[in-house]
Parts: structure tokens; C-alpha cells; sequence
């Protein structure tokens, strides 16, 4: 929640699932047998401009100001809170107002008041949406929803991209149902979880910008915040984080750096729930997730593995042996085994199973019976120190004698490394005053520094049976000069981690 937001006054809120649908898809959809019920509506032409300052201070501040044309009436709207994974629950403020301009009398007392008079700039018209959009409620479980199919085109300046996109809105009931319905509509067609409102979508058109490669962003924790609330954020925090990189892996010509971080956030996913284990443990379902979720994706680790080979490895050892016969042939199977790779990876984010267990996750934790849990309930600074404390002591024993350590064993060393590291992400923001930020700090690179090299040692591993895998010449042994260097690196990364006061005690 923006600073903007939390001054605002409480203002109605709009609680709904979106769904990405290609426009292709929309027409399947709408025969589906869910949606001919007897409410619905014939489709309705809406065209909706957006606004915002020259220096785009409203989207600074996690809002949009947007002004729509329906059946001759003007509808203004400012909508705060940017950043969702298919639900979205975000405050807005609506009023009609008499022309197709923004009125300032009609966002007074809203989130963009501040905003705007800070800013002492005018409007201006960035893009449009212009859509055919068709609403039916349907019964599910006990709740009533809102089914909304949008089919149309983003327009500006900068050219028109096209539009599909399927909203279930809560009339009443619960989140649940939202996740049910959906479950079954994506019987008739691929639909993913969205992480794009209208708005988003409009400002990357604006500005020339296609589907991104991102790394994981700060998990924004309110003071105070329950274990409940902590989980169902960073849960959140990561499936966005994947479906932002899934995008871009299937949107940008499968590029190596979207796959991984797509791993990133799944192993940061996976890591949450054992993380949060102790709070889970009266859900099975929790554990299921995880082992499914893992071995789903095991094919996504064979396709990283070949990218670091390839790009880092093999050139590597190109340069320290030019002499070294067989090495063209080596990096000729690698890649033909990398495309039978990325092939794999491809069949399975394609897949419904894979599209399903997503959207069933999300499901989950808005409304998970872990949720009800009493454990749920505890401060989540209480719940934190307690876990980053026990994931701090498994570091310490796993990785004791660290430079005696077999591969397997230190692999298990470089888990426990990274699990704490994301905890410490995780709930960093549970513990706000000055001494803990450099504590953070100190903490944070002492870690990073023990990954790096742990890491680099298991590069050597890894690289060492791929290429047995591959029929290519031996690699050096894990006792030559390098792995040497790295092991001690590692050993003085680790002494150096734990002399660091720990910022949550």
C-alpha cells in the first residue's frame, strides 16, 4: 500500500480474479456452458481513456486516473494498488462526472488528491482501451460472481496492441468460488493468472516496452502484520515474480534469463513453504504443492544447467585447453541437447496441467484451510525471528568443516545458504529501525558472498557430469587449484557470516 493510499479516506473496494484469455480465445469462452445464464448481458461498447501528469506521478504513486464512455454517461475512476497476481483487491474511488475530461471535483478526497496537488501539473491522455465487453453472473458454491469478457485493443500515439482479458468479480461470497469457476472455465481454454491491469498494459505500449525479464522485487510487509498476511504475501510476491518471467519466456523468443528466473522464483516458492512450515503443518496440501510444483519443473534445471555450461563453462575451458581435442563436438551435442531442453520446458508451461496447478495454488492461498489455522494468527516479526534464527543454525551445522565437505554434503550446505538468504528477503521490512536495515545490509552481502562461491563449487560438479553425460574430454579434478581457491573463499564467506549480529534479535 502506497503512503498516498494509507492518508486516503476508506473507499469502496473491487475484489476480482483476472485471467490472461487471447482474444482468439474469448468467442470458446463465452459458448461456455457456465456462461448462458439467464442474466446475461448483451455486449457493451467501452471506451476508457487514461490519464496521467507529464511525469507519470499518479503511476509513481501506484494509482491510475482513468475517465470511460458508456451509453452516453462518463465515469471517472481512480484506482490505487499496482503489483497483483490474479486477485486483485484494490481500493477505488467512482463518481460521474458531466464531460469526457477528468473533473478535479470528482477526485477530491481520493488517493489522487495528494498526488495531483503535489505534483501542480495538468493531465493529459495517454491511451485508451476500447472494448466489447460482455457481463454474466453466475452461482458458484455460495457465492455470486460477475463474469466479465473483454475483447478489444489497447490504442496511443505509439500504435494499438491487441486486447483479451477475462475478470471474475466477487458480488458476493467468497474468494474460493472465484478460484473454483475459474478452475472450470479453463476447461475450454488456455488462461493463465494475470499479473497486467488494462492500466499496465496501456503504459508498456506507451512506452515501447514488451514482456521483461525481472528479478524479484521487496516484499511490502505493513507493521504488524499477522503470519497470515506475511505468507500470503511473499506467496504472492513470488507467483508474480514467475508469471512475469513466464511471460517473458514465452513471449521473447525463450530466452535463457527468463527460465531463470523463473527457477529463482520457484525455488524462492518453494523455499516459503518450508519456511513457513510451522504455520502450514496442520494443511497437507502445502506439502503436496511443494513436491508438486518441484517435480513439475524438473526439466526447467537440466535446460539451466546446459545454459551455464554453454555460456560460461565450455568457454572456459576452451580458453585453458585451445588444444583440447573434441571440445566443437562437446559444445555441437550440448546445444542440440539444450534445444531438446527448452522444448521440454516449453511442453510444460504450454501445458493445461501446468496453467491448472497455478491457478490452484493462487487459489490456495487466498483461501486455504491452512488460513484458519490458529497458528496463522501470531505477530509475524515473532514468527520470523524464530524461523531466520533455526535457518541460521542449520547453516551453521550443515556447513561445518566446510573444505572436508563431499559434494553431496556441501550441495546440502549451499540449500541451506539460499533458504536463509530468501527468508532474510522475505522478512526484511518485518524489522524497520536504522540498526537492523545495516545489520541487513552487512548480513545480506556476508551471505551472498558464501552463495557465490558455494554456487561456483557446484558449477564444477554439475559441469563435471554433463560433460561425462555428454561424451566430452575430463574436467579438472575437485581437488585442483580452483576448486582450492573457492573452497577457502567459501570457508572465510561462512566464518565472516556468522560473526554478523543477526538483524532480527
Amino acid at each position: 500500500m502506497s503512503e498516498t493510499e494509507s492518508r486516503a479516506p476508506a473507499a469502496p473496494r473491487e475484489v476480482e480474479l483476472k485471467l490472461d484469455c487471447a482474444a482468439s480465445d474469448l468467442s470458446a469462452l463465452a459458448a461456455h456452458p457456465r456462461l448462458q445464464g439467464a442474466g446475461d448481458s448483451a455486449p457493451t461498447p467501452l471506451v476508457t481513456t487514461y490519464y496521467d501528469t507529464p511525469d507519470r506521478d499518479l503511476r509513481a504513486a501506484g494509482l491510475t486516473l482513468r475517465v470511460r464512455a458508456k451509453g452516453g454517461r462518463h465515469i471517472q475512476t481512480v484506482k490505487a494498488g499496482n503489483g497483483g497476481v490474479g486477485l486483485f483487491d484494490r481500493a477505488e474511488w467512482e463518481a460521474e462526472i458531466a464531460g469526457e475530461t477528468p473533473d478535479p471535483g470528482a477526485w477530491a478526497g481520493t488517493a489522487a488528491e495528494e498526488v495531483l496537488r503535489k505534483a501542480d501539473a495538468s493531465l493529459e491522455p495517454l491511451f485508451s482501451t476500447v472494448i466489447m465487453r460482455r457481463v454474466v453472473p453466475v452461482e458458484q458454491g455460495a457465492s455470486r460472481i460477475l463474469v466479465t469478457l473483454d475483447e478489444g485493443r489497447v490504442e496511443s500515439r505509439a500504435g494499438a496492441a491487441p486486447l483479451g482479458e477475462l475478470e471474475l468479480e466477487i458480488e458476493s461470497g467468497e474468494a474460493a468460488d472465484l478460484f473454483a469457476l475459474a478452475q472450470t472455465l479453463a476447461e475450454s481454454v488456455p488462461l493463465r493468472l494475470s499479473v497486467n491491469a488494462k492500466s499496465d498494459r496501456g503504459f508498456a505500449l506507451v512506452d515501447g516496452i514488451g514482456p521483461a525479464v525481472v528479478k524479484a522485487e521487496p516484499v511490502e510487509l505493513p507493521e504488524g502484520a499477522s503470519v497470515r498476511e506475511v505468507f500470503r504475501r511473499v506467496a504472492r510476491a513470488c507467483l508474480r515474480h514467475m508469471r512475469l518471467n513466464e511471460t517473458a519466456f514465452l513471449d521473447g523468443g525463450r530466452s535463457p534469463e527468463a527460465l531463470h528466473q523463473i527457477r529463482v522464483s520457484l525455488r524462492r516458492l518453494r523455499s516459503a513453504l518450508s519456511l513457513f512450515s510451522p504455520m502450514l503443518a496442520g494443511d497437507p496440501r502445502a506439502v503436496s504443492f511443494g513436491d508438486e510444483i518441484k517435480r513439475v519443473t524438473e526439466p526447467f534445471g537440466h535446460a539451466r544447467n546446459l545454459d551455464v555450461f554453454l555460456g560460461h563453462t565450455l568457454p572456459g575451458l576452451a580458453k585453458e585447453r585451445p588444444d583440447e581435442p573434441g571440445l566443437d563436438d562437446l559444445r555441437i551435442r550440448a546445444e542440440a541437447e539444450r534445444e531438446r531442453a527448452y522444448d521440454g520446458v516449453l511442453a510444460i508451461l504450454e501445458s493445461p496441467q501446468w496453467r491448472g496447478l497455478i491457478i490452484d495454488f493462487a487459489g490456495w492461498i487466498e483461501a486455504g484451510a491452512w488460513a484458519a489455522q490458529p497458528a496463522a494468527t501470531e505477530d509475524g516479526r515473532d514468527f520470523a525471528a524464530r524461523v531466520l534464527e533455526r535457518a541460521r543454525l542449520r547453516l551453521k551445522k550443515r556447513g561445518r568443516g566446510l573444505k572436508r565437505l563431499d559434494p553431496q554434503t556441501r550441495h546440502r550446505a549451499r540449500i541451506a545458504a539460499k533458504k536463509l538468504r530468501y527468508g532474510a528477503e522475505f522478512f526484511a521490512q518485518l524489522f524497520p529501525k536504522t540498526k537492523a536495515r545495516r545489520r541487513q545490509d552487512k548480513f545480506g552481502a556476508a551471505l551472498s558472498d558464501l552463495q557465490d562461491h558455494l554456487g561456483a563449487l557446484n558449477d564444477r560438479e554439475t559441469a563435471r557430469s554433463m560433460t561425462e553425460s555428454l561424451d566430452g574430454p575430463g574436467m579438472p579434478g575437485s581437488d585442483d587449484a580452483g576448486a582450492r581457491d573457492q573452497l577457502d573463499a567459501a570457508a572465510a564467506a561462512r566464518a565472516e557470516l556468522l560473526d554478523v549480529k543477526p538483524f532480527w534479535r
